[in-house]
């Protein structure tokens, strides 16, 4: 058991935002030409339960973060163990499935243990439904925040479940956790938390990551518009698609949708002209769709980050999205993309950059600039500043 002293302070972040984000600290330049071997990384065993693995067909961007942080911590010499429900696949770390998408949440409590040995660390990801794991793990425990699903529970379940869910995802977050670090991805889900009652020296923002695209391919010689992602409700590809009727005798072009989901069946029979579903498609079809795309569009409700939105920024390619919380991060409206307020506004910035080629590249490149200072490395080395930071700090008494 690791001896808990009080940690450091935590860097303040730039103002306004009350939110530090973590900064990785450099290795001194040693002085002896042959340093004594390297002590194991602490925390050493580090344990997720996640809701999904990637190698999940439900699998999105809070499923693709854990595993370039599990990659990553298993490459600088922690023991990384994944715990989730349903599918799973093999992995450069070790990954437990504990039953059924619903029902491994009762059996984690009882699985923790048995069958990953115990940890030093335990990093419970709170992706809607909680694991509650303060309640049954006294050891140093760290929560992994994407975003805070406020509304998005009363638009996928009826009003009574609904009710209990958001009650219970809050009293997780700002009950449960009390004591514990908190990882957020963005500033806008600091700030959720923050509403919540979740204290702002107990919040680290630690950033998405995108990968180094590689060769460019070129822009497509006719409009392209690309959407991407699962196809669920709250992603409002519906909308997207009453919009492309406005958009279309302007423009022209096609409208690529990349992604499967509950919602498929019900958006291709409401597609018109012009529209392609392509389903789930390698990373090569996709690093080619988001390179060759006019625009990406990304019509969410609610994002933590939007990971789609910074691997198009990567390839020169600009976003039209909503004003919401979670893309007003990802996307610096009139920089590296435009943000609109209402459906109309939307579909005027569609327009209007896919008939100005000018604006477009220039948009492109200021995205490409800043996707260039999100690196998976340098998010992996501010995930371990903060889970060395949580292991090192007094349990939270009851």
């Amino acid at each position: 058991m690791p001896q808990h002293v009080p940690p450091s302070p935590p860097l303040t972040a730039a103002p306004p935002v009350p939110f530090p984000a973590v900064q990785p600290a450099q290795p001194a330049p040693s002085a002896s030409p042959a340093p004594a071997p390297a002590a194991p990384p602490l925390p050493r065993r580090i344990v997720f339960l996640a809701r999904r693995d990637l190698g999940n067909p439900a699998a999105g961007g809070s499923e693709l973060l854990v595993d370039r942080i599990a990659d990553g911590l298993t490459a600088h010499g922690h023991e990384v163990t994944l715990l989730c429900g349903g599918q799973a696949a093999e992995h450069g770390y070790r990954v437990l499935s504990a039953g059924g998408d619903a029902g491994h949440f009762l059996r984690v409590p009882r699985q923790l243990a048995r069958r990953t040995g115990g940890c030093d660390l335990l990093v419970e990801v709170c992706n809607g439904m909680p694991y509650l794991a303060p309640l049954w793990h006294r050891g140093p425990t760290l929560c992994l925040v994407n975003h805070v699903h406020t509304d998005l529970w009363r638009m996928r379940y009826p009003a009574p479940a609904a009710r209990l869910g958001r009650r219970l995802e809050h009293w997780a977050l700002a009950g449960t956790h009390r004591g514990n670090l908190m990882v957020a991805v963005s500033d806008s889900t600091a700030a959720a938390l923050h509403d919540l009652g979740v204290a702002p020296d107990r919040i680290r923002l630690v950033h998405n990551g995108v990968e180094e695209p590689g060769p460019l391919v070129p822009e497509a010689p006719e409009p392209l518009f690309l959407a991407m992602g699962r196809l669920v409700e709250y992603k409002r590809i519906d909308l997207l698609l009453r919009l492309w009727e406005r958009v279309r005798p302007v423009t022209g072009g096609r409208l690529v949708i990349v992604g499967d989901g509950p919602e498929r069946d019900r958006l291709t029979a409401l597609a018109g002209p012009g529209v392609t579903f392509t389903g789930r498609i390698s990373e090569q079809r996709k690093h080619q769709l988001l390179c060759s795309a006019w625009l990406l569009l990304h019509p969410s409700l609610v994002e933590g980050w939007g990971l789609v939105v910074m691997e198009a920024a990567a390839r020169r390619t600009p976003t039209v999205g909503f004003d919401i919380p979670g893309l007003r991060d990802s996307v610096e409206d009139g920089t590296t993309g435009l943000l609109a307020r209402g459906e109309s506004t939307f579909a005027a910035h569609w327009c209007t950059l896919g008939l100005s080629a000018r604006r477009r590249h220039a948009l492109g490149a200021a995205a490409a600039g800043r996707a260039a200072r999100f690196r998976w490395s340098r998010t992996v080395r501010s995930f371990r500043a903060v889970a060395a930071e949580a292991y090192l700090r007094p349990l939270p008494g009851w």
